[in-house]
């Protein structure tokens, strides 16, 4: 931990009258907890040859919560101070009324650590990533003539984070943040088309502006522009479909993965509620949230509650078996926390959230699921997509994608979209390849107005008849 380290009870509160301000706040409560952050980023993007943003932010600030029953009383501020904290106390207890409650049993302490503590902003100088934006965008231009704009993005950032809870508790959290995108444009005969690369994770920059690192990513983000250029326009109807592996996981994040969010399924409203225990999928799927993947974008040593994050099984060879949790949200349903209570900074209450969500690796080659696809479509990239969680129904589009007829790729198409819902395509599963492999570190998940990162993965998929949306006659 570096000199500058976030040290709040030592700087701006005394802890033991933090401590006796946050009991107060949670008397006859069932559960609460002050947490503080200390948060900074930078980001550099450069455009057509020039420098479009250099941006620096940073915020600091706690939120005090108690929790009574389904309710939660919240107050944040962004002054650390006693004189604010006595303040949010008596908002806090508005959900605590006349008590009541019994105050839960505190989270597992762990001194697990997923990560680097290093601040990853340090790595280079302001003038040495500029340095290296430009040498991205003279070589990206330099790999083909048909390049006509080039777009690099070097982000990074640090969370500091501390919880008190009122057992007396307390941790401390330090999460980097780092990520290098590219993204190309090509020109051909008045055609043009786009391609983009990225990723990175909770670790350094260094790794990322080195060139054996950002020269594949800048060569793989105009292999996408090419293959792009000769897209037809897609197909409609409703054909199999074959996945690719790693960040077609997004799929199975947003279609799947938020309908196994605990809060979700004890409110009625999730596709899946009602169904633990039987069988949801078909048989060989196995998918898992798993907070404690060192150097993952979504892996948290411990949530923003204090608990360890869990591989939590979600799904157990195609059966219902879990969901994950927060502690509010267990403890409503009779179950554990599984480590899954996450924010989007100290302005928001904790709720269930993914970390890296997955599916197991299967038997099956992947080129001989391929193989076997006889009228289709084999999507390898994603964009967006949206998912209603009340029935799972879902519509994504698709950045890179191709025909395949009797097991051969025609042509790559653009404009493809997948129409379906998460139930249906679980339990059409038809093959599941032996090539798991986890995103490039590039996720965010939104739910309820917050933003996390996250991570997704899965193996090549045979999935049987999903609908596709598309302009070809």
């Amino acid at each position: 931990m570096t000199d500058n380290a976030f040290r709040p009870f030592e700087t701006a509160l005394d802890e033991g009258r933090a401590l006796a301000n946050l009991r107060q706040a949670v008397a006859g409560a069932d559960d609460g907890e002050l947490f503080l952050e200390r948060r900074r980023s930078e980001a550099l993007v450069l455009d057509d040859g020039r420098i479009k943003t250099a941006s620096y932010d940073a915020s600091e600030g706690f939120g005090l919560r108690a929790v009574r029953g389904e309710v939660a009383g919240y107050a944040h501020s962004t002054e650390i101070s006693e004189k604010a904290l006595t303040r949010a106390v008596e908002t806090a207890r508005l959900a605590v009324g006349d008590g009541g409650g019994t105050l839960a049993d505190a989270p597992q302490g762990t001194n697990r650590r997923l990560y680097t503590d290093a601040d990853p902003m340090l790595d280079a100088s302001f003038a040495g990533k500029i340095d290296v934006l430009k040498e991205i965008d003279a070589f990206t231009r330099g790999l083909d003539p048909r390049v006509v704009q080039v777009s690099a993005t070097i982000s990074a950032g640090l969370q500091e984070v501390e919880i008190l809870r009122p057992e007396g508790l307390r941790l401390s959290d330090v999460r980097p943040m780092a990520r290098l995108n590219i993204s190309v444009i090509v020109e051909q005969a008045g055609r043009r088309e786009s391609g983009g690369m990225g990723g990175g994770g909770r670790f350094g920059l260094a790794a990322l502006l080195d060139p054996g690192h950002w020269q594949p990513v800048a060569r793989e983000a105009l292999r996408i522009a090419l293959v792009n250029l000769d897209a037809v326009p897609a197909p409609a109807g409703v054909m199999d479909i074959v996945l690719g592996p790693g960040w077609p996981g997004i799929l199975l994040h947003e279609a799947i993965g938020h309908g196994l969010e605990g809060d979700f399924n004890r409110k009625g409203t999730s596709a899946f509620a009602g169904l633990m225990g039987q069988r949801i999928a078909a048989p060989g799927v196995t998918v898992l949230d798993d907070g404690t993947l060192p150097d993952r974008r979504g892996s948290i040593s411990f949530d923003d509650e204090g608990t360890p994050s869990n591989r939590t099984v979600l799904i157990e060879d195609g059966v219902l078996v879990g969901y994950m949790q927060d502690r509010q949200n267990a403890r409503l349903m009779g179950t554990a926390s599984t480590g899954n209570g996450r924010r989007e900074s100290f302005a928001h209450i904790p709720m269930p959230r993914m970390t890296n969500t997955y599916m197991l690796g299967g038997k099956d080659d992947p080129s001989a699921i391929l193989a076997d696809l006889k009228d289709g479509i084999w999507a390898v990239g994603f964009g967006g997509g949206q998912v209603d969680i009340t029935n799972g129904k879902f519509v994504f589009s698709c950045t890179e994608a191709y025909r395949v007829q009797n097991g051969m790729i025609v042509a790559p198409v653009k404009g493809a979209t997948l129409i379906g819902d998460g139930a249906t395509a679980l339990r059409n599963i038809r093959a599941i390849g032996n090539d798991m492999k986890l995103d490039p570190g590039i996720g965010n998940c939104g739910k309820s107005g917050q933003w996390v990162p996250v991570g997704v993965g899965q193996p090549t998929l045979l999935i049987g008849g999903l609908t596709i949306g598309g302009s070809a006659a």
